[in-house]
């Protein structure tokens, strides 16, 4: 909508990377107004991250993406040590180890197709991207925020978003502290087709030698990445090669075709503050940057976005109190410095090892994270079912196959009754809330579970949009999830 060269919207969102275009897309599911925003002319074509996690793709599952994202990555699950040569181990325990998760692996994808899906799926909901854009002031009313714009038109909107990355401009307007600490160690990442009489698999590969420098990491299609760190800012592409070769011999490696090289160097850091006024809102890497290690950067900031839009909407739509905007820093934060700890351990462990034990050390230290690197540790709070995922299993309908989190609708809250016996409720229960009924494999109609692989058996669970579970309850008490604990489960 636009009145006198003022554009109005629900939310503005500066920044069109994944966590940006995700943000936007989440919203326009929720019926909100979103305008994307970034300097770019187009969506990225190669490089930068590589990998989603289990916990991405049941969130996925829940929003429609998944079916058409799935199909182009690759399965992984298992990590291997080599060393001079010599094959040394092979795990991926802490995958078996994982509950409710039918994704029990990293799906190898690079970041291209999830920007440039996302950037697709918002231009046919009529919120394209506006490219070529740049913001240069935002100020913030009693009621609103302006976003102003280099062209001179000014955005009105009820929220903004920085998802503009680690140089975040509206993280710098708005003065929010960002220490940086910078561990000195430095990486190429090369992206590449190759030519080698390595037995490889797909899988990912820590090369210990006399430090553990060089990880090998499967992607889709024909591209292989490989990690080398350098420890040196001044260094060629054949510097970065030269490792590589050195690290799988006696076996040969060659590049057919380079895709993309970088250097980066590891930086660390948590905003101070993920939201001000209830107004302004950052996410990814604007917010948190840390090592590439374990894959958590990309990962981390799509579950910003899933954990951030949904409140947007329950304020916008719903009535919620603008404080309860305030849960979203209070519980992605605690997040984002729990990843910085899982991410610096691993990269430190590349170069230090009491033992020379690098990449063992590496591994061990994966076990201990697993949580993190593969999100299906990440709860919120410490009650029992409260704040911890929703199982994900298999459930039928008339002998049809599906799965628990295809059942969700991001847009709402889900009432899961787990109980074979009708269950009538004598309140009005609020239209941000589904209800479906899951009864056992006793059962001849309706969902039906396994009566073996559900933890909720004869309760009534309570879904956030995120699929996060917001409280529980056993079936006679089932009206108090909207009376007793009101402000619990929902505000």
């Amino acid at each position: 909508m636009s009145i006198n060269n003022k554009i109005i919207t629900d939310v503005v969102i500066v920044g069109a990377g994944p966590v940006g275009l995700m943000c936007a897309y989440l919203g326009q599911l929720c019926g909100l107004r979103t305008m994307v925003l970034d300097k770019s002319s187009h969506p990225l074509e190669i490089g930068r991250a590589d990998a989603l996690n289990a916990r991405t793709l049941q969130l996925l599952e829940v929003v429609g993406l998944f079916d058409e994202l799935y199909p182009l990555g690759k399965k992984c699950n298992t990590s291997s040590v080599w060393e001079n040569g010599q094959f040394i181990s092979r795990q991926s325990y802490w995958w078996d180890e994982l509950e409710g998760c039918l994704h029990k692996h990293f799906l190898m994808l690079g970041q291209p197709f999830v920007e440039k899906l996302l950037d697709t799926k918002l231009t046919l909901l009529g919120a394209a991207v506006k490219r070529n854009t740049t913001v240069v002031d935002i100020k913030l009313t009693e009621q609103k925020c302006l976003t102003k714009l280099a062209d001179g038109q000014v955005i009105e909107s009820h929220y903004v978003i920085g998802a503009d990355g680690s140089r975040s401009m509206v993280r710098e307007l708005f003065n929010i502290p960002f220490e940086i600490i910078r561990p000195q160690l430095i990486w190429a990442v090369i992206d590449g087709v190759i030519e080698t009489n390595f037995p490889k698999v797909p899988e990912i590969i820590a090369f210990q030698n006399q430090t553990s420098d060089v990880a090998w990491i499967p992607r889709e299609g024909e591209i292989d990445r490989f990690y080398v760190r350098m420890d040196v800012k001044d260094f060629s592409i054949d510097d970065a090669i030269a490792k590589i070769h050195a690290a799988v011999q006696p076996h040969t490696l060659s590049f057919k075709k380079i895709v993309w090289f970088s250097r980066f160097s590891v930086k660390e850091s948590v905003a101070q503050n993920f939201s001000l006024e209830n107004k302004i809102f950052l996410a990814g890497d604007a917010c948190h940057i840390h090592s590439v290690n374990g894959g958590q950067g990309l990962n981390t900031g799509l579950s910003d976005a899933f954990n951030l839009m949904w409140k947007l909407n329950m304020a916008r739509n719903f009535g919620a109190p603008a404080s309860f905007l305030q849960s979203y820093e209070k519980e992605r934060l605690p997040v984002a410095l729990s990843v910085i700890q899982a991410s610096g351990e691993l990269v430190r462990s590349t170069k230090y090892s009491e033992n020379n034990t690098h990449a063992q050390d590496y591994v061990k230290i994966v076990q201990k994270r697993a949580g993190n690197i593969t999100g299906m540790g990440i709860r919120y709070g410490n009650q029992q079912f409260a704040g911890t995922r929703l199982f994900d299993f298999e459930i039928t309908q008339n002998n049809n196959q599906t799965r628990m989190y295809s059942l969700l609708d991001y847009a709402k809250f889900t009432l899961l009754v787990f109980s074979d016996h009708k269950i009538s409720l004598n309140i009005k229960v609020p239209e941000f809330v589904n209800i479906i009924q899951i009864n056992s494999n006793k059962s001849q109609t309706g969902f039906q579970y396994k009566t073996d692989n559900s933890p909720y058996k004869n309760m009534a669970v309570l879904v956030r949009p995120d699929s996060y579970i917001a409280t529980t309850t056993p079936l006679d008490d089932i009206e108090t999830l909207f009376t007793e604990h009101q402000d619990l489960c929902l505000f």
